[in-house]
């Protein structure tokens, strides 16, 4: 009984039919998100975050949480960088450094009106040792929700980076998703990139839109055009993320047993620092100079 009486602060903006729950200490993460037609029950258009996981700060179950200073996983969590070799603590139970660690630190809500909010991460040197900012700026609309990531090196030498948002959506018998994409990048058992298909195979068509009720997907898309739709027939609604680039990676989560999915639209491939190190030049990895700056914005949209 006792996460229950653990009060979290909640950050909730309204923009009728539309509201947003944030809950900042939680890794600055969404923890809810609903529309309600006129005259019926709200709708969860991310998948919602139970009580008892708010209450105990389980960021894993959240609806939506940022990812930084990279997405996806680092093998063993270490990588070499401008000659010298970064290793990283292991942050969850896979053998794998998983999607940075912005997710997992408290954030501070810096300003809120009505239906925006800015919630900010500053990063001291540790482990990954650089500083950097980090903010995520939400604005909710009557059909849509903005968020607007700027992430700026605070350090005084170049910092690798990547970055983006790992939503959570409910998946029904009939959800599809539709996305333009160039290729997949086709995974081991522990979820790390093996080889680069170009094209995607019939098993990962996004293109015409791909029925996931018989699917099983842990995969980064690769040449993405930024604009994916995802489709509930029984619901009547089709839901629109549009990003801007760098966002230019799309992770598609979608395990059979499960009633959510995941739309990630991220600036780099899944262990991109290491690809990097071994040549790559299309990994997505970002080298940001010294107070530099790099943002995007993605827009969820009814339509």
């Amino acid at each position: 009984m006792m996460p229950d009486r653990i009060r979290r602060a909640v950050v909730s903006l309204i923009s009728e039919p539309m509201t947003l729950d944030l809950c900042p200490e939680i890794g600055g993460a969404i923890v809810g998100w609903r529309w309600a037609a006129p005259g019926g029950a709200p709708i969860d258009l991310m998948r919602p975050m139970r009580a008892d996981a708010l209450a105990s700060g389980d960021v894993e179950v959240a609806s939506c949480f940022p990812l930084a200073p990279f997405s996806n996983r680092l093998r063993d969590g270490s990588f070499s960088y401008r000659g010298r070799r970064l290793t990283l603590p292991r942050n969850t139970t896979g053998p794998h450094v998983e999607h940075g660690h912005a997710w997992q630190r408290p954030w501070q809500a810096t300003a809120t009106t009505k239906d925006t909010a800015c919630l900010l991460y500053r990063h001291k040197s540790d482990p990954w040792p650089f500083d950097y900012e980090l903010e995520q700026r939400f604005e909710l609309g009557p059909d849509s929700l903005t968020v607007t990531l700027t992430a700026r090196n605070l350090s005084d030498e170049p910092m690798p980076f990547g970055f983006g948002l790992h939503p959570y959506f409910p998946k029904t018998p009939q959800t599809t998703v539709r996305a333009q994409v160039a290729g997949i990048w086709e995974t081991d058992a522990e979820v790390m990139p093996i080889r680069l298909r170009t094209p995607p195979g019939a098993d990962a068509d996004l293109g015409a839109g791909l029925a996931l009720a018989n699917v099983e997907l842990d995969n980064c898309f690769t040449g993405w055009n930024g604009t994916a739709v995802l489709h509930w027939p029984e619901r009547g609604l089709r839901l629109r993320m549009a990003a801007t680039p760098p966002l230019r990676f799309l992770v598609v989560y979608a395990p059979r047993a499960e009633d959510f999915l995941c739309l990630e639209p991220v600036s780099n491939c899944t262990d991109a620092f290491n690809l990097a190190a071994r040549g790559r030049a299309d990994t997505g990895m970002i080298e940001l100079a010294p107070l530099g700056t790099v943002s995007a914005k993605v827009v969820f949209q009814l339509c």
